[in-house]
């Protein structure tokens, strides 16, 4: 039944989760750093809402690299595309294996990467881990309220908005209020399959512009 309790629910593993358009590598600073730094350099709206960033230059920015790449929880991957440069980082937090529930957060996309199917695919393969491998209940997208792309971006993968939870934490010195969204497992079949014929390459003309879009499919899917 759906909902109802399961068995043993693993960690979120420290494994690629490959993809069409690119890959979700584990975050190495040594691997990943240098491409990263050339994708973000300069833009410094990227972290408007995150509680850390812009960096002065590079060596700052790896040395905090370095210092995620280590972490459990959040556990960071690199986005990675088909070049082998990597372009982004999402990561799983707040894991919660004995309630089956986890989240996507720490999520900064390049310029490069941010409105291409790679972003997309990033949080297909993040849920896909999260439901398919681990057998995680509730996959939950939280941001700034005040960050409507955040907002946006949640509706369009799937995410039902459950409220906001107002003066939720101080961010850069000012109030954030929190919008919390969630895809539980009675719903994420239907999100797959929509995530899928997004993905697929029929769903792409010869100059790759999309032909149904992800928020049509999820509306369709119900």
């Amino acid at each position: 039944m759906s909902g109802a309790p399961k068995g043993a629910r693993g960690l979120p593993e420290r494994r690629v989760l490959e993809g069409r358009f690119g890959r979700l590598e584990p975050l190495d600073e040594a691997r990943h750093g240098a491409g990263l730094w050339q994708a973000v350099a300069g833009a410094d709206a990227m972290w408007t809402y995150l509680a850390y960033g812009p960096f002065a230059d590079e060596a700052s920015f790896r040395a905090w690299l370095r210092e995620r790449q280590a972490l459990a929880d959040p556990l960071y991957y690199a986005v990675v595309g088909g070049s082998g440069q990597a372009l982004g980082c999402v990561t799983l937090m707040r894991i919660d294996q004995p309630n089956g529930a986890i989240e996507t957060g720490h999520i900064f996309f390049s310029p490069s990467l941010q409105k291409t199917p790679l972003a997309t695919e990033a949080i297909f393969l993040q849920a896909r881990h999260v439901f398919d491998d681990l057998g995680y209940r509730r996959f939950e997208w939280k941001c700034d309220n005040a960050n409507e792309p955040s907002r946006r971006a949640a509706k369009r993968f799937g995410f039902v908005f459950e409220g906001l939870f107002r003066q939720h934490m101080i961010n850069r010195g000012r109030n954030r209020d929190t919008a919390w969204f969630s895809i539980i497992d009675g719903e994420w079949p239907a999100r797959k399959r929509a995530f899928e014929r997004f993905l697929a390459p029929g769903n792409f003309d010869a100059e790759g512009r999309q032909k149904e879009s992800l928020s049509a499919l999820n509306a369709a899917a119900g």
